[in-house]
């Protein structure tokens, strides 16, 4: 998605005035890009008269925020006790393998982000992994191949 400034300056203009508003103004920018692009603290910057290493500061204390797009697909690997025993940590070094990707990034065309969680809350299921809002239990390194060619082909099929 393209980063429009006029709309940026929507969000902003919402805000103006508001004290403690930077960490509600950051979740709505986030949630129209997915993300919170660099142009947008900048303009906030300017318009807000806060410095961009006090933005950049709350932006890299929560993890809710992220500095790049995710991608079409999440791809969320346990590495709660029962997952980890059962393989997890093997199935998410192969998933960074396969993908070319290090837990954290997005994949160059976009269409997976890979991500390390502490637990689920399916230990009965382990290991498991989430892609978007799908949880796959009992995974292998054959059933995440099957599963990421599945992603690929219903992308082709769209």
């Amino acid at each position: 998605m393209k980063v429009n400034s006029s709309d940026i300056k929507k969000i902003i203009q919402r805000y103006h005035n508001k004290k403690g508003i930077l960490i509600s103004l950051l979740q709505d920018i986030q949630d129209t890009y997915g993300y919170v692009p660099a142009e947008s603290v900048e303009l906030m910057s300017r318009e807000l008269s806060i410095y961009p290493v006090d933005i950049y500061g709350i932006l890299t204390f929560y993890a809710q925020f992220r500095l790049s797009p995710r991608g079409r697909h999440i791809i969320k690997v346990c590495q709660g006790t029962a997952c980890h025993v059962m393989g997890g940590k093997e199935i998410l070094d192969y998933l960074s393998d396969k993908l070319g990707i290090s837990e954290g990034e997005t994949t160059e065309d976009g269409m997976f982000s890979l991500e390390r969680v502490a637990c689920l809350g399916c230990c009965g299921m382990a290991p498991v992994v989430v892609i978007d809002n799908n949880f796959y239990g009992r995974c292998t390194i054959q059933r995440i191949d099957k599963l990421l060619d599945n992603y690929r082909l219903e992308r082709l099929n769209k």
